[in-house]
This record gives structure tokens, C-alpha cells and sequence, in this order.
């Protein structure tokens, strides 16, 4: 593993440049390519989201930057270390919770622990399976066997057996899919604190209000190429767009044509909304036209584009 020295420590724990990755056709179909030039830079502590519908390419990627997956060609470095040149010492920098369980049932919980801390080359001296057990609320239940845990264990159980080796890297794909909220909102507060110590974090995930309440930088990556890559609050921003609802107490039955110029639509009875562009239009002399029309205003909510908003917009088709 990487030194902790400060001055040892890359500004990048992750580096992607100009990944491509080719499967080959099969019965005569030409290759299929999973990715198509992807360049990436997490920054060392963040917590980066890597967001895409299924297909995009996110899991090529991963066991890419696993070595579980050969690239055709780019480079990728891990904690400063290349997957192809340095393999042993990129694969020990990171920690992969997959979408899958993928453990042996017959094991115990300690003894899969022990199991996985042995593979990664960890001294028994400096063994950490008794904290983690504890850190994720399985001491109860360590010396039973994986197949009598619950699924909420089970998932707690990958995320410490990705833990085992103390990796400055810690990759979640999709962590929380078909758990309940107790177990995801206890998982979250214990990523948050592996952050708060410097572990970075990178993320995959098709809960979108997950990513953007964790996540303070963002890519999303489409056809196995990235469309977007920056900070949460810069992607959000790049839509420019408000949507308005204002509920009326008086006022006509009909729209006026120089407000539906304007681009109000009467919703409902008693209800009007607008969406128009923060950057161009204020809300004022919009609300002031309503009311020159006769229209008294009786409560107004706003809604704020997303990360949901931004997301479908860059990954719709046609």
C-alpha cells in the first residue's frame, strides 16, 4: 500500500485517461465497444459519484480500475500506481463493494474476514477484523456462518470485507439496492466517517437523491463515454431553468394572451406555472404581471432542477 506520508500522498487517487475497452463480436458482429475514451480524475478524499444508466459502462470501469478486467488501451492509475505496470500495488489500494454478494455461505463472518485479510497480505498482527465486526454491528453474530445472516448483514459484511486492508480507495457499486433505510442511512453514516478520515470514496449508484445528498463531485457516463464531470453544485447550475407554481385567489377563468405570451399556463383551476431562466428573467416582474391581470396570489412554491433533472437531460435518447 501507498506510504501516508503527506508529502508521498497523491493529489489523484484515481486516474483515468483515454480508457477504451473492446469486447469481441461473436457469430460474425463486430466489437462491442463498452468504453469509448473515458478520462477521469478523482480527487484524493472526495466522495465522487459515477452515475449512468445500466449499460453506460460504470461496471467495465470498475473492474478496470479492479484488475479484475483488462483495458484495451488508456492509462489508469490508482493511488498514483498503474494497473498494468504495478498491478499488486494498484490492487491494494483499492476495496471493491460489488452489486453482488460473492462470498462463501459456509464461511463464518471472522473467518471470511480472515480469509480476505490473508489474500491481500495483512499481517496477522495488524489484522483489524474484531473493529470492523464491531464498526458494522456484527460482534453478535461473527462466529456464524454467512448463510444464517440476514441480507442487511450480508451487505454490512461486503462492505468490511472490502475494508480488510486498510485501502485508501474504497469503491461501492450500487451498495444500497434492495436494502431497507435504517441499514442504508447506518451505511451512509459509516461512509461519511471513512471519508472524514481520508478514505476516498467512489460511488455508483441509481438512487440520484443518494448521490447528490453524499457526493461533492459528479460524472455521468453514457454510451461509454463521460457527458458530464464537476462539482454537484456547478452540474446543477447548468440547467438554468426554475419552474413556478403560484395558486390564485381571484382572478379569470381564462388565461390572458399576454401572459400565456409570457409563458404562465393555468395548470389547474387556480393554479398557475411558469419555468423560465434565473439567468435571463427575474421572478418579480413576473409575479407583478400576474397581478396587473387582476390574478391575487395566494401561495408560491419553486422547484429547483436536480440532480434527476440533470441527469435525464444528458442521458436522454434522440
Amino acid at each position: 500500500m501507498a506510504s501516508t506520508s503527506p508529502r508521498s500522498l497523491p493529489a489523484f487517487a484515481v486516474e483515468v485517461q483515454d480508457l477504451r475497452k473492446a469486447y469481441p463480436g461473436s457469430n460474425g458482429a463486430p466489437a462491442r465497444e463498452a468504453l469509448k475514451g473515458v478520462s477521469l480524475a478523482i480527487p484524493r478524499g472526495s466522495i465522487f459519484g459515477l452515475l449512468g444508466p445500466n449499460g453506460a459502462g460504470k461496471s467495465t470501469l470498475i473492474n478496470i480500475l479492479a484488475g479484475l478486467t483488462r483495458k484495451t488501451s488508456g492509462q489508469v492509475r490508482v493511488w498514483d500506481k498503474d494497473v498494468d505496470r504495478e498491478s499488486r500495488e494498484a490492487r491494494g489500494a483499492i476495496g471493491v463493494v460489488p452489486q453482488e454478494l460473492n462470498f462463501d455461505a459456509f464461511f463464518t463472518a471472522r473467518v471470511l474476514l480472515e480469509f480476505q485479510a490473508g489474500l491481500q497480505g495483512v499481517p496477522v498482527r495488524e489484522r483489524q477484523t474484531d473493529a470492523l465486526l464491531a464498526a458494522f454491528e456484527l460482534t453478535s453474530v461473527a462466529d456464524l456462518r454467512v448463510r444464517a445472516l440476514s441480507g442487511g448483514m450480508r451487505r454490512r459484511l461486503m462492505v468490511a470485507k472490502a475494508l480488510v486492508h486498510n485501502p485508501p480507495v474504497l469503491v461501492l457499486d450500487e451498495p444500497t439496492a434492495g436494502v431497507d433505510v435504517e441499514l442504508r442511512q447506518s451505511l451512509w453514516a459509516y461512509v461519511r466517517r471513512l471519508n472524514q478520515k481520508g478514505t476516498t470514496i467512489l460511488l455508483t449508484t441509481h438512487y440520484l437523491e443518494e448521490a447528490e445528498a453524499l457526493c461533492d463531485r459528479l460524472a455521468i457516463i453514457h454510451e461509454g463515454q463521460v457527458v458530464a464531470n464537476d462539482r454537484k453544485t456547478t452540474l446543477l447550475r447548468r440547467l438554468d431553468t426554475k419552474r413556478v407554481q403560484v395558486r390564485v385567489e381571484s382572478g379569470g377563468p381564462t388565461l390572458p394572451p399576454a401572459l400565456a405570451e409570457q409563458g404562465w399556463a393555468l395548470t389547474a383551476p387556480h393554479l398557475l406555472e411558469i419555468t423560465y431562466k434565473p439567468s435571463a428573467t427575474a421572478l418579480g416582474p413576473l409575479l407583478a404581471a400576474l397581478q396587473r391581470h387582476g390574478f391575487t396570489v395566494a401561495d408560491i412554491s419553486t422547484h429547483e432542477p436536480d440532480l434527476e433533472d440533470v441527469f435525464l437531460k444528458l442521458t436522454r435518447r434522440g
